[in-house]
């Protein structure tokens, strides 16, 4: 008997996950698809602010793709990494708390740190129109300040609206 309830469970269990793994293909699917459409005066509000902007046609979907200049900071060891670890680990507090803040001021859109531990720490994608104002927002982080990180900062142009995925 309980033999036949553990295939019943298992039969179930095996279903649902297949409905699930379906309806997430979906789900990205989906997504991939839809892409924001810009209108004249969203674009002419954009390029007023200071933005730079690139709008092409993809030759496979005929659609308009419009391309913005963002600025990506690599955030690189600094020379004065010689902090005590109560030190480091304000200056780490105080380093997220401004990450923190420049995503919810909207001024960058994604950071993270990288996976190694070599000169370069981490990456933030700033979402402002010009390089001067990347640089200023990137050197106002606290860990900047004391020399601990350093910033290398590019142009970067992706597509404005796509996902990350």
């Amino acid at each position: 008997m309980n033999k036949y309830i553990c295939l019943i469970l298992i039969a179930i269990f095996s279903v649902s996950c297949n409905n699930s793994n379906g309806n997430h293909k979906q789900e990205i699917k989906h997504t991939h698809k839809e892409t924001k459409k810009f209108s004249p005066a969203e674009i002419k509000k954009l390029t007023d602010k200071g933005y730079k902007i690139i709008e092409f046609i993809d030759p496979k979907t005929k659609d308009t793709i419009l391309m913005q200049q963002y600025f990506m900071a690599f955030l690189k060891k600094g020379k004065n990494r010689e902090q005590s670890k109560r030190t480091a680990d304000s200056l780490q507090r105080l380093h997220l708390a401004h990450l923190k803040k420049m995503y919810d001021l909207g001024y960058a859109d994604i950071s993270g740190p990288f996976g190694d531990l070599g000169d370069i720490r981490g990456v933030t994608i700033y979402n402002v129109p010009t390089l001067e104002m990347a640089d200023s927002l990137a050197n106002s982080d606290p860990s900047v300040k004391a020399g601990r990180l350093e910033i290398e900062l590019h142009p970067w142009w992706a597509g404005k609206g796509y996902p990350l995925r």
